[in-house]
């Protein structure tokens, strides 16, 4: 049985079939979590095999499960998967922690999290310290992204080596869900919110098992979204660019009148002529490209589609 007055644990799942009994069985060993909802992203391998099998050990041995699988028909992405999870718990419960089920994020350190909300937070994030056991590479460029995205968006800040390791309390739960943009980005949607906010420093390890599924270009998309979803500065910056660009133009014709009048020098030919229309004619594209984005986004919108469809919902 479950009750409004508890917390729940809500978790994305994508090919995880080598650690999810692990992360089952460290979630529910942690005093207060009442419930832990595991959200299939439309894995390949045995995942949902895995966690239906330990539902029916669980239930053939006589102990209680408290886990509950929504099955995605498809892969919708980590977004959409956190979505769904959130959907299902709004309501339901007092707090809920969204956590990565690549144990990753550890699981023990949500005891700590709802000590922290029950002393009055409204959202517990758990933060990674200097110790992140990533590879540089990536650690630098997640720092470099957090900077500029709090340089160029002016309505929230990101706390650097913030996550998606968060405990919500109900009303955020509720809040969370109402915001139903097909471009998501919880990292910015969360604090946007503007509900208060308490940061816990934890250690990030290594994956136990299986293989990430962010490769570099997903990781890159990911923070444009970020930035894009909530500043409007790159189409100002290729306003002003723009403006730049002209002006240099009409400087560098009065220069060439003039030298042409007073020196006779001719005009330059054929090779400063084709840099400049190359370069102008890649300002342009790529100005193009920022306004395509945006408009893009739009479209998606407009469509206003739904975020995902649950196959099933298996209650243990």
């Amino acid at each position: 049985m479950t009750t409004r007055d508890g917390v729940w644990v809500v978790a994305a799942c994508f090919n995880e079939e080598v650690v999810i009994n692990r992360f089952i069985e460290r979630v529910l060993a942690v005093p207060g979590v009442e419930r832990l909802v595991l959200i299939d992203d439309g894995s390949r391998d045995a995942t949902v095999a895995q966690i239906r099998g330990f539902i029916s050990e669980r239930r053939r041995l006589g102990q209680p499960v408290p886990v509950t699988l929504l099955e995605l028909t498809r892969n919708f992405g980590k977004e959409a998967a956190m979505l769904a999870g959130m959907d299902y718990a709004n309501g339901r419960c007092a707090a809920a922690v969204l956590i990565d089920s690549d144990l990753q994020h550890p699981p023990e350190l949500i005891e700590a999290m709802v000590a922290e909300w029950r002393a009055g937070a409204e959202i517990v994030t758990a933060v990674r310290d200097d110790r992140d056991q990533e590879s540089r590479l990536k650690v630098m460029s997640a720092s470099w992204f957090y900077r500029v995205f709090n340089k160029v968006v002016d309505s929230i800040q990101l706390q650097e080596g913030a996550g998606d390791f968060r405990l919500l309390d109900a009303q955020v739960v509720e809040a969370f869900t109402q915001l139903r943009e097909s471009s998501r980005f919880s990292k910015g949607l969360l604090p946007w919110t503007g509900y208060r906010s308490v940061e816990l420093p934890y250690q990030r390890v290594s994956r136990a098992g299986g293989a990430s599924s962010w490769s570099p270009l997903n990781l890159f998309s990911y923070a444009f979204d970020g930035i894009f979803s909530f500043s409007v500065l790159p189409l100002k910056v290729w306003t002003g660019l723009g403006v730049l660009v002209s002006s240099i133009s009409l400087v560098y014709a009065l220069v060439i009148a003039l030298r042409t009048a007073f020196v006779g020098r001719d005009v330059p030919g054929y090779a400063s002529l084709m840099v400049a229309v190359l370069f102008l004619g890649g300002i342009q594209l790529i100005g193009i490209g920022v306004l395509g984005d945006y408009i893009g986004r739009i479209y998606v919108e407009a469509k206003d589609r739904p975020h995902y469809f649950i196959r099933c919902v298996h209650q243990g």
